[in-house]
């Protein structure tokens, strides 16, 4: 270090520190504090050399910390004796460098561009594309790296004299922002359909369509929605009907004021609404919210996100109401994100098209998260949160670079660079031909945009996922290994990693429930506790096994599940003879379905907790014949169920077969039928049911981790997306002085499958 009197320093900042306004935020607080030299950018870091007093580089050096930039996120600070530079401060062109991970993500509009757009003083009043270095596009622009305009979306808008003189003066805010626009040269709105004029105010015609009980395509940021007016019950009911989505909760964008109108919101709920990321939050919906009856039917909790760019703020208060916000797809495909599909592929869902000529570089869905177990916890990694690199535990350094294929529903990809990995954006299920075909666009747009070059690609077990197959094409066609990764090891491995457990610390227990997997003996899992570490993984017990009959059918239709867990718990001649299951299974091929499973014909054997929800909800009447989206019987049923919190739980057996503990539901269904005939009310069975499961994995977990010595405990996969599940779950393990490790950032589901693929392929490449 310099003498007390002053020197000279070169300071290092890495993280994400570039495309958010560091170096003009550098250049402002030397100038505040009086120092000397100069910063620039250096691949994923930025570099500093600056000279004064000691104290004050003390103080310069803890404000690069405290004050750094919103979208910044600052990982470590390197200071290191230099020569005294030359007088004044001065922004460094960037130099050449290793291309970093650190991409930042769209970002929720600023409170100075929100005041400027409102201000009728301001350039850009009421301009649908203000941004600054604080805010606005960033991810779904980039086409290139390094982030500068000409890489961009923006590089077809040439700014004018006022826009490029605030892009060059250090001091402004918008200095160096990519995206800088205004009315004279920036993307521009317009109405098509619905009589929309050809010059004209579009908000306020878009506006006017909206009150009118009309159905809207919104292009935004990532891509279209589908917008119509929230509190109109016959513009909801024609979205649903046009859209062919009977019960799937829909999205509701709404100020803050009005949200709070809508939904209980706790102060960390307010904060995670106002995050950059502006995610949609599942929220308690108040009784009496002044909706339609459509908008989340038999639901307590809605789906809401505040307005995150200027187009939705502007579009919002000129509406004066809230607004359904969906994906604009066709039913079952991908989100729209280009113009020309949108006209072909919404052309009889909506009435008009609110649209812009920004292009899209990436479809971006919105970002899903709710708060569950005192945390919130993302459900769906999207716009706003990807590509936001995840710190790999410490002694993952040196692990080689993994492609990571994910699996076939949720899926998203994840490549290892360095420290960190990266986990994408959500991609969708691949068994719909489109999203598959997107999927690979996907993988080239990510694997070149980061100038990734894996050495070890890792794939699910299951041999027939797309994401498998092309995995192993990719391997084959650059020379690499295929690292194949059990289901529910990589579920668990995923819980492990984001909590920074590290390979030192050795096993821990984990409960993976989810909807289905293949296990390492070939039969379909997904009710398991596991004992394992980043590289092996064990599998200490099970959910007691039931035949799926009509294999993937069986996953669509309830039924299937409940007649399979009833012949199994009750047998076949108590079924046949009960009054209550008569009319439930009336119509039904339940002798073919008996006959297939006595063969083994397509009736493959599962444990699988996502089907015993199914089950239970269809025995409640909760589930339709036919599910009309993933996870409706499960979500139904934890609806009813939070109203009878606490209920003392449902039994389970256990015994010891071939090595593995059995956790048999059988004792279960017996107490629903007889609480069934004696009239019990639905909540209080949904309930008991959830304390129970809880229960029952906690203790068997508890038991494993003492047999093993263990302490802690990982839980993970799609089941615990319910929050009375994990909770209740949570709750038992800790009273068992469990140490508990749960998902945050990366999806429970196997929309955070790669990441453990990830890294159970990483630890097994190392020394």
């Amino acid at each position: 270090m310099p003498n007390g009197k002053g020197g000279a320093e070169q300071i290092e900042v890495c993280g994400i520190v570039q495309g958010v306004g560091f170096r003009p935020f550098v250049y402002r607080l030397a100038a505040r504090l009086g120092l000397d030299g100069d910063v620039r950018n250096a691949g994923d870091r930025v570099i500093i050399h600056a000279s004064g007093p000691r104290a004050v580089l003390d103080a310069f050096a803890a404000a690069l910390l405290a004050e750094a930039p919103v979208l910044a996120r600052v990982e470590a600070i390197t200071r290191r004796p230099a020569a005294v530079p030359e007088p004044g401060f001065r922004i460094i062109e960037s130099g050449a460098g290793t291309v970093s991970v650190g991409v930042v993500p769209d970002v929720a509009t600023c409170p100075a561009c929100r005041a400027e757009i409102a201000d009728p003083a301001a350039r850009r009043h009421r301009y649908a594309f203000t941004n600054c270095t604080d805010c606005g596009p960033r991810f779904s622009i980039v086409t290139g790296l390094p982030y500068d305009r000409p890489a961009t979306t923006m590089a077809g808008f040439a700014m004018c004299p006022a826009c490029r003189a605030e892009y060059e003066d250090p001091a402004d805010r918008r200095f160096h922002a990519q995206p800088i626009a205004c009315p004279d040269c920036g993307p521009r709105l317009w109405v098509e359909g619905a009589g929309a004029p050809a010059e004209a105010n579009p908000i306020g015609h878009a506006a006017a369509l909206l009150r009118a009980g009309r159905i809207l395509a919104v292009k935004g940021l990532g891509g279209f929605h589908i917008a119509c007016d929230a509190t109109c019950e016959t513009a909801v009911a024609e979205l649903r009907a046009r859209k062919h989505r009977p019960t799937k909760p829909l999205a509701v964008m709404a100020d803050l004021a009005t949200a709070h109108g809508l939904c209980t919101i706790s102060a960390d709920e307010d904060a995670a609404l106002l995050h950059p990321s502006a995610p949609i939050l599942l929220l308690p919906l108040k009784q009496g919210a002044p909706l339609a009856s459509g908008i989340a039917p038999g639901q307590h909790h809605l789906g809401l996100m505040l307005p995150y760019t200027p187009l939705h703020h502007l579009l919002l208060a000129e509406t004066g109401r809230p607004l359904v916000m969906t994906s604009g797809n066709r039913s079952g495909e991908p989100q729209i994100f280009r113009d020309d599909a949108a006209r072909d592929g919404l052309a009889g869902i909506v009435d008009a098209f609110l649209m812009h000529d920004r292009p899209i570089a990436r479809r971006l869905d919105d970002s899903v998260a709710r708060t569950a177990a005192g945390a919130p916890r993302v459900m769906r990694r999207g716009r706003g949160l990807a590509p936001v690199p995840l710190p790999l535990p410490q002694d993952f350094a040196g692990a080689p670079p993994v492609l990571a294929m994910g699996g076939e529903l949720k899926n998203a990809l994840c490549l290892t660079h360095g420290s960190k990995a990266l986990l994408s954006h959500h991609l969708g299920d691949l068994d719909e031909p489109a999203t598959g075909d997107a999927y690979e666009i996907a993988l080239a747009d990510y694997t070149a945009l980061f100038t990734h070059r894996p050495q070890v690609v890792a794939v699910d077990l299951h041999p027939d996922y797309r994401a498998t197959r092309l995995g192993e094409a990719v391997a084959l066609a650059r020379g690499l290994v295929v690292e194949r990764v059990q289901h529910h090891h990589a579920h668990v491995a995923g819980a492990m990693a984001e909590n920074g457990w590290r390979r030192a610390n050795g096993p821990v227990v984990g409960i993976a429930l989810d909807g289905l997997g293949l296990g390492e003996d070939g039969t379909v899992w997904g009710a398991e506790v596991l004992v394992c570490d980043y590289r092996t993984s064990r599998r200490a017990a099970r959910l007691s096994p039931i035949p799926l009959a009509g294999g993937d059918a069986a996953s669509r239709e309830p039924w299937r599940v409940l007649l399979a867990h009833l012949d199994r718990a009750l047998g076949p001649a108590a079924v046949a003879g009960d009054p209550h299951l008569a009319s439930l299974f009336a119509g039904k091929p339940v002798a073919t379905l008996r006959a297939m499973v006595g063969r083994g014909l397509n009736a493959p054997s599962a444990s699988s907790a996502g089907r015993l929800f199914d089950a239970v909800a269809a025995l409640l009447r909760l589930a339709p014949d036919r599910l009309s989206h993933e996870g409706e019987a499960a979500m139904a049923l934890e609806a009813v169920a939070v109203t009878e919190a606490g209920t003392p739980p449902y039994p389970f057996a256990l015994r010891p077969e071939a090595g593995l503990t059995e956790i048999d539901p059988a004792p279960l269904w017996q107490a629903l039928m007889q609480d069934l005939h004696a009239g019990r009310n639905r909540g209080a069975m949904a309930a008991a049911f959830h304390t129970g499961l809880a229960d029952v994995f906690a203790t068997v977990a508890a038991h494993t981790a003492t047999a093993e010595g263990l302490a802690t405990v990982a839980v993970s996969g799609g089941v615990f997306q319910n929050a009375l599940l994990l909770e209740e779950t949570a709750r038992r393990l800790r009273r068992h002085g469990l140490t508990v490790l749960v998902p945050a950032q990366v999806p429970a589901n196997d929309g955070g499958l790669a990441f453990g693929q990830a890294v159970v392929t990483a630890a097994r490449h190392m020394g």
